[in-house]
């Protein structure tokens, strides 16, 4: 073993394991607990008990595990081992397979009884990744065939206990001391974060899409943001890539993160654009919802010529007669004056100078060909003006009412269904009951430019996604239509 192994000569390792009532650490509970220590190549002692959760097992949980309601009668509350538990922890390596349940179980129960809990972890399953990277799958059971290691008890703590130092061994034999330890060295690297925060808080982020959300002191609302991965998102945050003086500000500020998994990007986007405009928070520019959009109408003056007029009174389910959406009138005359300059249209007609006698300003410096004087032919400079504005035409509603637009993770048990209306989101649901039960009469939704620009890129334009059958959308008929509302 060289000098540098530090992690193995040095550490104890606590390989642990745990059965529960279920999948959610927020509401189920640890049925049991096994441990085994290692350090320095042997194994240095073991612990083990059944928990009483305080509910009932399931009949699915009870087949699948083996741990049965009597079996657990007489056990002791988790409140009753966590002197003992934390003492056996303290100073060791947390090691388990896919940590993060694991981890985030224990720390759960700890916080019920209203204390902290935190160590260093190190998970198996990336440790296998890292190892072994020409393999897709990671989980016990392909290791147990891959490596050929000892079959055991599965789904019973000491049986993956076993399972889990039986892979660690086997691969400190394989690769031998320097490529282990290095591994396990990276793998229990802190990144970078805010001092205020819990040392663990990234381990307990998803590597999964869906927004994340940072608060400060009074649980005050700082930031919101979405990702494909929130772990990997949230981390970048603070290696450096944020160093602006509002990165900093944030940093400097934040106590806590939370984040909602979605099943896609999509789901993450129209999450994120709702949160921001709804719960305002202080470091996003995107804070607010546009208060009277501006969009450009044309319409022929009394002598056939297409005249462009500015109009906040917009009719959403007639969208194809408008063209652009500016948060602002500044916006829209800005994006006029490049139309004129770009293709020699008639400031005039376009609006953008008032009503006089003679040619308009531009045509005196050659920019205009005398539409404003009648000179142009009529039918000729209509159609240079619908060429001009064609891209700025807003999309009409391309479906008879609402929208369901499924989008499923692999892995996930039950999809998000993204109920879109008039290229409004009106809601996020998780299942076909739900779907059923919703109905959008009597509801209202107001036109926003934000969903509008998101949800016409991701259901109109070409997707390298679509290949992979990202998300379906499925027309319904059956749950009304709700009233959209300009802003």
């Amino acid at each position: 073993m060289t000098s540098k192994s530090t992690h193995l000569r040095q550490t104890t390792f606590a390989f642990l394991d745990i059965e529960t009532t279920g999948g959610n650490s927020s509401h189920d509970r640890i049925t049991e607990i096994g441990i085994r220590f290692w350090r320095a190549g042997e194994t240095v002692g073991e612990w083990q008990t059944l928990l009483s959760p305080g509910a009932r097992i399931s009949p699915f949980i009870e087949q699948l595990t083996g741990i049965s309601n009597e079996m657990v009668s007489g056990a002791p509350p988790f409140e009753a081992v966590a002197d003992i538990l934390e003492e056996k922890l303290r100073g060791t390596v947390f090691v388990a397979h896919n940590a993060r349940f694991d981890y985030g179980f224990i720390k759960s129960e700890f916080r019920r009884l209203g204390r902290l809990f935190s160590a260093r972890v190190l998970c198996t399953v990336k440790l296998s990744r890292r190892l072994y990277p020409e393999y897709r799958r990671h989980n016990m059971d392909a290791l147990i065939e891959r490596h050929g290691l000892e079959q055991v008890q599965r789904h019973r703590a000491m049986g993956d206990v076993s399972a889990m130092l039986a892979f660690f061994t086997h691969a400190l034999a394989e690769k031998g001391d320097t490529e282990l330890e290095e591994a396990v060295a990276a793998l229990l690297q802190r990144p970078s974060i805010p001092s205020h925060l819990p040392l663990d808080t990234l381990s307990d982020l998803p590597q999964n899409p869906g927004v994340y959300r940072f608060y400060g002191e009074n649980d005050v609302l700082l930031y919101v943001g979405k990702s494909t991965n929130i772990a990997q998102r949230v981390a970048s945050h603070f290696s450096g890539d944020h160093n602006t003086s509002r990165g900093v500000r944030i940093s400097e500020s934040l106590r806590r993160v939370e984040c909602t998994e979605t099943a896609g990007e999509l789901g993450a986007l129209l999450l994120e654009l709702r949160q921001i405009k709804t719960l305002n928070p202080l470091f996003n520019r995107r804070s607010r919802a546009a208060k009277n959009l501006v969009s450009v109408e044309l319409a022929s003056n009394e002598s056939g010529y297409l005249q462009a007029r500015l109009v906040r009174e917009i009719e959403p389910h007639q969208l194809g007669n408008y063209f652009g959406l500016f948060r602002s009138k500044r916006d829209a005359e800005r994006a006029l004056s490049g139309i004129a300059a770009k293709n020699e249209l008639c400031n005039r007609l376009l609006g953008l100078e008032p009503e006089h006698e003679g040619p308009c300003f531009q045509r005196a410096l050659g920019r205009c060909k005398g539409a404003c004087e009648g000179t142009e032919d009529v039918a000729r400079y209509n159609l240079r003006v619908q060429i001009a504005f064609h891209e700025l035409r807003l999309r009409t509603w391309p479906w008879k009412g609402p929208v369901a637009i499924v989008e499923r993770r692999e892995n996930q048990m039950k999809p998000d269904i993204l109920v879109v209306y008039n290229w409004m989101h009106v809601a996020t649901l998780h299942d076909e009951q739900e779907l059923h039960d919703l109905s959008l009469r009597g509801q209202s939704i107001t036109f926003d430019l934000d969903s509008y620009k998101l949800l016409v890129k991701a259901l109109m334009a070409p997707r390298r996604s679509q290949g992979r059958k990202a998300y379906s959308v499925i027309e319904l008929s059956a749950i009304g239509e709700p009233d959209v509302l300009m802003p």
